[in-house]
C-alpha cells in the first residue's frame, strides 16, 4: 500500500471552513434564498418577511458577510445586502468536486 502525504495550507483551510460553516446552516440558506429572489434587499425587509428577530437576522448576515457570501452597501440608514455569486459558485464547485471523488 502506498502512503500519501496530505498537506493543507492553513489559511486556505480556515477560509474554506468558514465558508462551509456559513453555508451549512438552514436559516442562513433560507435567508440566502430570499435575497437571491430579490437581488438586493435591506435587513428590515429580510427579518420582517421571514418573521425573524432582528438580532438573529443580523447575526446570520454577519456570518455570511464575513465568509464573503454577501456584499453589504449602506444607503442612508439602511444596509442593503446582495449575494456575492463568485464565492457561492466556488463553494458549489468545491462541494461538487468533493462529492464526485467520494
Amino acid at each position: 500500500m502506498r502512503k500519501t502525504k496530505v498537506t493543507f495550507q492553513n489559511e486556505k483551510l480556515q477560509l474554506s471552513s468558514e465558508l462551509m460553516r456559513a453555508l451549512a446552516h438552514p436559516l442562513r440558506l433560507k435567508i440566502l434564498d430570499f435575497i437571491d429572489g430579490h437581488g438586493t434587499i435591506n435587513v428590515n425587509k429580510i427579518y420582517k418577511t421571514l418573521d425573524l428577530e432582528q438580532s438573529i437576522t443580523s447575526q446570520h448576515l454577519r456570518i455570511l458577510r464575513s465568509a464573503n457570501v454577501l456584499e453589504a452597501t449602506r444607503v442612508g440608514k439602511f444596509i442593503h445586502y446582495k449575494i456575492h455569486y463568485p464565492t457561492v459558485r466556488r463553494a458549489a464547485r468545491a462541494v461538487s468536486n468533493f462529492m464526485q471523488r467520494s
